[in-house]
């Protein structure tokens, strides 16, 4: 665990440290797009963060490379080459993009040539477990496209929530931290040693977006862009891949005795061998009714709109700051109740607490929609936003009749530089100066 935490650290560190010169480098070379109708912010913001991320991740693999308790990772998989090839390539897509705003359907293709990178040096699925049957194999193109659709769910996903400030990078930290104690549990409880590089995936990703969030966090200083965005969900789905696909579910002694023994066993075991995809469950959503919505209007999927979840909530009445935290915890109940279930699923306390959390979730969302008011009596004692307001009183006309009768008419053809209006004022004043 030691090591872990110290390649989260560097990693973090690393981060924070080089984002404050990437903010400059960033409005050097004006990578500071206009404001567009979509946007929330008001002021324009630098982008190319998911540059000091990048250089995070190579930090972090660096040094874990050096440790002797995670060199292993190294010397037995190829999964870290092959993420960080994936991960080199989509970044390099994301910095074009954050500067010459690059065609979607160019990122779409990047998004899947990535994929095909890291299929090809060996992190890609090659079995599903299924409970009550066991471990499925799937042939090399089954694998291969199950992988690609994988990641290019994730980025998108992980894209389309990058709407609000430190949005992404918290909701990504949130979950990788739930699915982070997941994988270290099966690397260290179970002796899976398959689980090991989807530990340190989920690490590093985790530093990253610590790094990242004291200058993401509203009001923003800069923002991830899309060679951030993109990055961490390319990362937060390898984890997924390489946990779900290569670490073989009968190594975990679940499918034993009868079918029906055997997927009751299997079932609190499965749900965080998905945990990638539950972490997820608030961006895919919002990625779906994106989707929808916009082909329902006859619009393109790609097209840019203000319906996503985080505006609906600014919508409610929720402040920015209030939205953001409102999206924390939803994200972490998934989570963390995925993870709580799967250590006791016997246990019906955490069926109950994920269920009073949900409800206190659902009063914070409609909060704005109610709007309570104190009785006169207590008016005095409660906050003003609790107080009745008081009818405003009406504003007076600025100018009376006589002055509108008294307003002398601009001539035609004249603009405001040259009708300054009666001029006999200044000569009179002349003829008075002037000597006889």
């Amino acid at each position: 665990m030691r090591d872990y935490l110290l390649t989260l650290c560097v990693t973090a560190a690393v981060t924070y440290l080089l984002t404050g010169p990437v903010r400059k480098f960033a409005i050097a070379t004006g990578a500071m797009p206009e404001i567009r109708a979509r946007d929330v912010h008001r002021e324009p913001t630098p982008r190319l963060g998911g540059i000091a991320m990048f250089f995070g991740l190579c930090a972090g693999l660096l040094v874990a490379d050096h440790l002797q308790n995670l060199n292993s990772v190294f010397e037995q998989s190829n999964e870290p080459r092959a993420l960080l090839s994936g991960a080199a390539l989509i970044w390099l897509i994301g910095v074009l993009d954050d500067k010459f705003e690059l065609d979607a359907l160019i990122k779409l293709g990047a998004q899947m040539i990535s994929a095909g990178v890291m299929v090809a040096q060996g992190l890609t699925i090659l079995w599903l477990p299924i409970p009550g049957v066991g471990t499925v194999a799937l042939t090399q193109w089954q694998g291969t496209l199950l992988t690609v659709a994988l990641v290019v769910l994730t980025i998108n996903a992980v894209n389309f929530v990058d709407g609000l400030d430190g949005l992404a990078a918290g909701m990504v930290c949130i979950a990788t931290g739930a699915f982070f104690l997941y994988a270290y549990r099966l690397w260290y409880g179970y002796t899976i040693e398959a689980a090991a590089p989807a530990t340190l995936f989920a690490a590093i990703l985790m530093g990253m977006c610590l790094g990242f969030l004291p200058h993401n966090m509203h009001p923003a200083r800069i923002f991830m862009g899309d060679s951030g965005s993109m990055l961490i969900g390319l990362i937060l789905a390898a984890s997924a891949i390489s946990i779900t696909g290569q670490v073989d579910p009968d190594t975990l002694k679940i499918f034993e005795g009868s079918t029906r023994e055997a997927t009751h066993a299997a079932l609190p075991v499965f749900i965080p061998l998905i945990l990638p995809l539950t972490i997820i469950a608030i961006p895919m959503t919002d990625l779906v009714l994106a989707i929808v919505r916009r082909t329902w209007k006859g619009q393109s999927p790609f097209a840019a709109d203000r319906g996503h979840l985080h505006h609906r909530l600014l919508e409610i009445g929720h402040s920015h700051s209030r939205a953001v935290l409102i999206m924390y915890f939803w994200s972490a109940l998934i989570a963390f109740g995925a993870l709580a279930y799967s250590v006791h699923s016997t246990s019906m306390w955490i069926v109950l607490v994920i269920t009073v959390l949900s409800a206190i979730g659902l009063v914070l969302l409609l909060l704005p929609r109610f709007s309570p008011r104190a009785p006169r009596w207590a008016e005095a004692v409660v906050p003003p936003r609790y107080r009745r307001r008081k009818p405003l009183p009406e504003p007076e006309p600025e100018h009376t009749a006589v002055e509108e009768e008294e307003r002398v008419p601009v001539p035609a053809g004249l603009h405001g530089s040259t009708a300054i209006g009666h001029r006999s004022r200044f000569s009179d004043r002349r003829k008075a100066g002037t000597r006889g």
